[in-house]
């Protein structure tokens, strides 16, 4: 009896993942497939990488010892990147 109620529970679990999906679901993904291939947007997550690195780097050498100049020149690096990267390309719509 006990085999077969965790058997029953095991279907029960796994059965609502092999669901059919619904013609309003293929459609919301082939609108959303079509938009993500068609519209580009530069989000700036390389910018704010580069820019933290460069800026902590910066801000090291600045200021020759302790932890607030890379942890200043960091954050206003990345975000410094981040708007670079976002502003300097149209976005290809």
């Amino acid at each position: 009896m006990r085999k077969l109620l965790l058997a029953l529970s095991a279907v029960a679990v796994t059965l609502p993942t092999f669901a059919v999906p619904s013609a309003a679901d293929a459609r919301r993904r082939h609108v959303y497939r079509h938009y993500a291939a068609r519209c580009h947007h530069h989000g700036g997550t390389t910018g704010a990488v580069v820019g933290g690195a460069t800026g902590a780097l910066v801000g090291h050498a600045v200021t020759g010892h302790g932890l607030a100049g890379p942890l200043v020149g960091g954050a206003a690096g990345a975000l410094a990147g981040r708007h670079i990267e976002r502003h300097s390309q149209p976005r290809r719509c």
